[in-house]
């Protein structure tokens, strides 16, 4: 079947341009000269078919961004009838003495059918859709629209902070935040415009009363005094095209103002109109036969419509019974697809061990939609991301993620393992949002209080509804599926060099090596083997030293690995290599480095521990070690408060002892030596390791 094809100018760009100041044109030559009663009837139709087509397009829309230019819409619209009804008003007043017909047969079949034959019910009908149009629908779809801009506009910055998580944790691209952040700026702008454009239709509704009274009273001046036409007759004449012309008017802004009542009032979802309306207002069938014991009763009481009722109670009866029927059916398909027939016992076989996944997500069956390619699978699309921004910022491609559902778990609960062993678990609604608390906001929301599975901050499990609200009180409120995807992504970084096998570190040379073959020969096997090469890349991502500048790593180790084959000495060797890189990943942006530093007394009583003991001897006595981690522990946290990320300056000799002692208490503290600093950055200490010992 071919589609409607449009004129060949208006498909042009040039073409296109051309429709606005023809439309403006058109009006202002019907305000401006007279039109025969022909091309009215025609203007008067495309205006009421304009205003069926707007009012189909708002009960199809699924998000009133799907119909953005509607408040333009509704502005030419209500432009439109007022030059229609200038142009009528001129034709009415110079023609209607000649009798109903003289403004055309749209008005006059609108009035005959409006006043019946009875003036006074014409004239109080019409009032009355007036009154409707404008103290109901347009004042409730303006006061809604006034609303929902002010809702709107207090929830931009916690719209954007959210994009600007997603983003950071890889959930999406920059061209999606992109997208996403000029859609907040959008809807927005919709709103508000559609507070303005509301306006119009008010005093659309008000222009129409007084145009229609106008044209009954100058038409009996004008039929009385310049035609003598009798009293009866002018007050037949004019009232009728009066009313024919303000109702003509009136039933097209009506609809409009209906379709603006709908975009505006509707909350954001996959369905439209009809669609949720089915879904949701007859999806119980409790509801149903509840509604239909009511109406039959009514239906009971003598003097009532027995039939009306009785019938009405039976569709409704009827309708619940086959929503149980159907309820009842779904519950027992899948019954009877997980009863099997037994099968029979084999022999084992080397088949029947299954490797271990090097990563794997488990997910109850609630969340089984949010993995299903066939209904949807949003959290695949982010594993994809999360895997792609985490092999672009820490150098190598992470294995992929086998994900399967579990019974045994809880509905809504999943677990991630590495290597088979369990690393992180939380639960995940689906349906609903996880509202954060990122410390700034302005009061508490309803729900089932929890914490955020990938770092710790007090949360809430809220419904859809309150989305917009958490939003407004400063809440970071993301989906079930970015909840599961954000955890993932933490313990993926978290778990960095365990997921650096020997297989992802050949795979890291050959890359490589497409572009410096000789590097690599040189390297490994012949001065070193591929198990040292991977320990000190482990070395350097527990770390958690990103191992992008693999041309660097390689190079070093080259120029060092002859005489030295111990793992340690050659990490320490490569850090420093890397030092730009690793203060630029601690210090973005930043020429003065805000650092900790130990004490002169601290720094002797170690540096003799580790000439007694060795590097790898046993390490620091107790009695300084819990003294070092009592300090150490106070720096962070006054490091943390000034804004600053805690680094803790110390020799070359001592960096690997302290960093491996303090990387389990304190994670979040990082060990650099000096020789990993570069020349170029100013240092400023602003606390002390031990000085208050």
């Amino acid at each position: 079947m071919n589609g409607l094809k449009l004129p060949a100018w208006l498909t042009t760009p040039g073409g296109a341009t051309l429709v606005a100041p023809v439309i403006i044109i058109i009006m202002l030559a019907m305000m401006m000269l007279p039109l025969p009663a022909f091309v009215l009837d025609i203007f008067f139709s495309f205006n009421i078919t304009l205003a069926i087509i707007v009012l189909l397009t708002s009960l199809y829309t699924v998000k009133p961004l799907d119909f953005m230019v509607f408040p333009t819409v509704l502005l030419v619209s209500t432009m439109l009838r007022l030059s229609l009804n200038v142009a009528s008003t001129r034709v009415v007043l110079t023609e209607g003495h000649t009798g109903p017909d003289a403004a055309g047969k749209v008005i006059e079949a609108f009035g005959h059918f409006l006043i019946g034959g009875n003036y006074t019910v014409g004239i109080v009908v019409f009032i009355i859709l007036t009154i409707i149009n404008f103290m109901v629908v347009t004042k409730g779809a303006g006061r809604i629209a006034e609303v929902g801009a002010r809702f709107t506009l207090d929830a931009m910055p916690g719209k954007q902070m959210a994009i600007d998580a997603d983003l950071n944790a890889g959930l999406i691209g920059e061209q999606e935040a992109r997208r996403r952040r000029t859609e907040v700026a959008q809807e927005a702008e919709f709103y508000g415009a559609m507070d303005g454009a509301s306006k119009y239709v008010r005093g659309d509704a008000v222009a129409g009363i007084m145009v229609t009274v106008i044209n009954i009273i100058g038409g009996l001046i004008v039929g009385m005094v310049q035609h003598d036409l009798d009293f009866s007759v002018a007050i037949k004449n004019y009232t009728l095209l009066a009313i024919g012309d303000g109702l003509v008017a009136q039933i097209p802004s009506l609809l409009i103002s209906t379709a603006a009542g709908i975009v505006v009032s509707r909350v954001a979802s996959d369905q439209d109109i009809g669609g949720q309306l089915l879904d949701q207002l007859f999806a119980k069938p409790q509801v149903l036969y509840i509604a239909a014991g009511i109406i039959g009763g009514m239906g009971l009481i003598p003097g009532m419509p027995h039939l009306a009722f009785v019938l009405l109670a039976a569709v409704l009866g009827g309708g619940a019974y086959l929503l149980t029927q159907r309820a009842l059916k779904a519950d027992i398909e899948p019954e009877s697809a997980l009863v099997a027939a037994p099968a029979e016992l084999e022999e084992a076989t080397w088949q029947d061990i299954v490797p271990v996944d090097t990563l794997g997500l488990e997910v109850g069956y609630r969340l089984i939609p949010l993995v299903d390619k066939g209904q949807g699978g949003e959290l695949l699309r982010r594993i994809k991301g999360i895997r792609k921004k985490f092999a672009q910022e820490v150098g190598f491609l992470s294995p992929p993620v086998h994900i399967r559902d579990n019974l045994e778990l809880r509905p809504s609960a999943y677990r991630i393992s590495l290597k088979g062993v369990e690393v992180g678990s939380g639960e995940a609604h689906a349906g609903q949002y996880l509202a954060i608390n990122p410390g700034m906001v302005t009061g508490t929301l309803p729900g089932a209080l929890t914490s955020d599975p990938a770092f710790g901050l007090p949360a809430t499990w809220i419904d859809a509804g309150l989305r917009e609200q958490a939003q407004t009180m400063g809440y970071t409120v993301v989906d079930a599926g970015t909840v599961v995807a954000t955890h993932l992504n933490h313990l993926i970084t978290l778990h960095a060099a365990e997921l650096l096998g020997r297989q992802e570190v050949q795979q890291l040379l050959d890359h490589l090596g497409t572009e410096s073959p000789k590097l690599v020969e040189d390297l490994v096997p012949k001065l070193i083997p591929l198990s040292t090469l991977q320990k000190v890349l482990q070395n350097l991502l527990i770390e958690g030293v990103h191992i992008r500048d693999m041309r660097t790593i390689i190079e070093t180790l080259a120029e060092h690995a002859a005489r030295i084959q111990d793992p340690n000495e050659l990490t320490a060797l490569v850090r420093i290599a890397l030092g730009r890189a690793i203060v630029q990943q601690l210090f973005p942006s930043a020429s003065e480095l805000s650092v900790m530093t130990l004490d002169s007394r601290l720094e002797r009583l170690l540096m003799q521990a580790l000439q007694a003991n060795g590097p790898e001897g046993a390490g620091i006595e107790p009695g300084l070690a819990d003294m070092l981690a009592t300090q150490a522990e106070l720096a962070t946290r006054q490091q943390e408060q000034l804004g600053f990320t805690p680094v803790l300056l110390v020799p070359g000799p001592l960096r690997a002892l302290l960093a491996r002692f303090l990387r389990r208490a304190l994670p979040q503290l990082k060990v650099l030596s000096h020789a990993e600093l570069p020349d170029s950055k100013t240092i400023r200490v602003t606390s002390l390791v031990g000085g208050q010992a």
